[in-house]
């Protein structure tokens, strides 16, 4: 039986060791998971996302000292690319957030990506399950800002944040990532370089391609859906959520906490339009899936035996059978095995 007691009362060297026994994917860690689940669903968990370069670690440093000195405690999952030599987390970010050291109301997370695509690693939720029972108020989960798979943060975040910057080649990169679509907040970082009031025009364009609906009805073009009050500015009221376009200079602080306000004024409108319940419902069927396919697959390999499989690999090598035909063959010969 796990003892949660030690992370549930701020331990947080037990929450390192368990943070460790879930990356590693040991058998400790579904018992903790299991242990600790009831105690999660209070935390606010805010994605971090964007092309690398776009300045996403200096921002979120930022953000954690904001949100520090409005009182909330914070973690940070920061997913790195993994180092192509040992596997592990290059630790970029625990450098660029050394002046969170030593608060002890601040807890940051370097993790390894290990191939995943989509931005974060595959154990991702799981860490963020321990941190949300550890009771921090904020967690802020920035992804790795491989650019046009990091969608997946908007299955696992309440608040989506998407980081652009000027001078990073195509400025319509955004829109073509599928960016702009998960974004709940749009940031334009590093905005004192050159090319940012362009960048900015061009985000602003494709947030009302985007968002046309909304940006319409804000403007008083369409008539709103019926018992559903508009807004009364962008990004605000019950109805549609229109995503705010703001401008930051991170590494000065610049702009920090209009975007904070607009990070609480997303929350308040999930909870006041239902709209978190959805969400969470989602990001729950989204693990729950995911767990399936990753225990479902172990089953049938399990199950099957290597020879099976590694006798249909080899005809799909051969070009004698497609891998969807050989798929199928291999599910119908774990459920009868009798006529395989």
């Amino acid at each position: 039986m796990f003892d949660t007691s030690p992370i549930l009362n701020g331990n947080r060297r037990a929450l390192a060791r368990v943070l460790t026994q879930i990356e590693n994917g040991m058998p400790e860690a579904e018992a903790a998971l299991g242990a600790l689940f009831p105690h999660t669903g209070r935390a606010h968990l805010i994605g971090v996302t964007g092309p690398p370069g776009s300045g996403k670690s200096s921002l979120v440093n930022e953000l954690a000292k904001a949100m520090r000195s409005a009182g909330s405690t914070v973690a940070i999952v920061a997913v790195d690319p993994s180092s192509p030599f040992t596997g592990g987390a290059i630790l970029g970010d625990r450098i660029r957030m050394r002046d969170l050291a030593g608060d002890p109301g601040v807890f940051i997370r370097s993790m390894a990506n290990r191939g995943s695509l989509g931005g974060l690693a595959r154990s991702t939720a799981d860490v963020v399950i321990a941190l949300d029972a550890a009771g921090f108020d904020k967690i802020l989960i920035e992804t790795v800002g491989a650019g046009q798979a990091e969608v997946d943060i908007a299955r696992m975040a309440h608040t989506v944040l998407v980081v652009e910057a000027p001078g990073l080649g195509d400025d319509v990169q955004a829109i073509k990532a599928g960016l702009l679509e998960v974004a709940d907040v749009l940031v334009v970082n590093k905005s004192d370089q050159p090319g940012a009031e362009a960048a900015v025009r061009v985000l602003r364009a494709s947030l009302d391609l985007a968002h046309p609906v909304a940006r319409q009805w804000a403007a008083g073009a369409l008539r709103p859906p019926p018992l559903t009050p508009p807004p009364s500015k962008a990004g605000e009221g019950s109805g549609v959520w229109i995503p705010p376009l703001l401008q930051t200079v991170a590494v000065q602080g610049r702009g920090v906490t209009e975007l904070m306000d607009s990070i609480e004024k997303h929350h308040a409108y999930l909870h006041t339009s239902g709209e978190l319940d959805n969400r969470e419902r989602e990001r729950l069927e989204h693990e729950l899936e995911q767990h399936l396919r990753e225990f479902l697959l172990a089953s049938l390999l399990t199950r099957l035996g290597s020879g099976s499989y590694n006798a249909a690999l080899e005809q799909i090598f051969a070009r004698q059978l497609d891998p969807a035909r050989a798929a199928r063959q291999l599910v119908e010969q774990m459920q009868h095995p009798a006529h395989a």
